[in-house]
């Protein structure tokens, strides 16, 4: 019966809106843990530039899915929905509440609504890509754009991994991966769920991204990056392409000054915050509240669906 489904609480939105705090004081109120839903934060090492939950926030919620595979793995939205899944049943094992906080839409989407299953990898098909990118830097995304706008729309011209998918996808199919996913429309409905979303005026967030990546470059983000390439995580991993770790890579490789790097950081950021808006702001079942001013009314909304029966 639709009614017993298992709940689940998400909060989501941009970048930068305090998701993983509002998250830690959900799982602290109501008895909860935490299911990470940003794509970056699931990779060992990477630490300070993906914005993970401190040692000392992770002491005050237990988050299941961040550093749960090496920088040189492929982590697919198919196996963060496995991964997740596996985090959501335990979770509720233990009579506890679920709470998924990210920014990954993609992600979210794939958990609380299904996984559209297109073809295989096709390995040919791959190299071809690859060696493709290598001669002509930025050819797949532009073609992405011409095959199939939608997808890429939602992803970073940097996303090597989801434009090589899209782009396989309607090579094998003759069809956009954005018309495949529409027709499936996401439609399962394992869970009973309430989308938290967090706003902010977009000056001030704007704002607050770049300085967050002032802060973070004080934590030693730069070092960080070092660290990964002395580990064997070079800028050629797609797990390297993320947002302001390409750009320190570009810097320890000379092509950049750091104040380069930094003011590309930032600016890639902002333009990922864009596309995150566009994202959830087309899904009308999440409820929104300014990260600044309603919290509360955050967090008395949550205690009505917990309370459900």
């Amino acid at each position: 019966m639709p009614g017993k489904r298992p709940k689940l609480v998400v909060v989501c939105g941009p970048t930068a809106t305090g998701k993983t705090s509002l998250a830690i004081e959900i799982a602290t109120q109501f008895g909860g843990e935490i299911v990470n839903a940003d794509s970056m934060q699931v990779y060992r090492y990477m630490d300070i530039g993906t914005a993970k939950p401190t040692p000392a926030e992770q002491q005050r919620a237990r988050f299941h899915g961040i550093d749960v595979a090496d920088p040189d793995n492929t982590f697919s939205t198919g196996r963060f929905k496995e991964t997740a899944e596996r985090a959501v049943a335990e979770i509720l094992s233990r009579k506890k509440t679920p709470v998924v906080a990210g920014g990954t839409g993609l992600y979210i989407k794939a958990l609380v609504r299904g996984l559209w299953d297109g073809p295989s990898a096709d390995a040919e098909l791959r190299r071809g890509y690859k060696d493709l990118e290598a001669a002509r830097p930025g050819a797949l995304y532009r073609r992405l754009r011409e095959v199939d706008p939608i997808r890429a729309a939602q992803v970073a011209p940097a996303d090597f991994v989801r434009i090589e998918r899209a782009l396989e996808v309607f090579d094998l199919t003759g069809r956009a991966i954005s018309d495949w996913q529409r027709e499936h429309a996401f439609a399962e409905s394992p869970y009973r769920v309430l989308q938290i979303g967090l706003s902010r005026d977009r000056a001030e967030l704007a704002a607050a991204v770049d300085a967050r990546i002032d802060a973070m470059m004080v934590l030693g983000w730069l070092r960080e990056v070092r660290e990964l390439r002395e580990r064997g995580y070079g800028p050629e991993l797609p797990s390297q392409a993320a947002i302001g770790y390409k750009e320190l890579h570009q810097h320890l490789d000379g092509e950049l000054t750091l104040t380069e790097a930094v003011e590309q950081a930032k600016k890639s950021t902002r333009r990922f915050v864009k596309r995150q808006r566009t994202w959830f702001g087309a899904d009308a079942s999440i409820v929104w509240f300014d990260a600044l001013t309603e919290r509360a009314a955050a967090m008395s909304r949550c205690a009505e669906f917990v309370a459900e029966t």
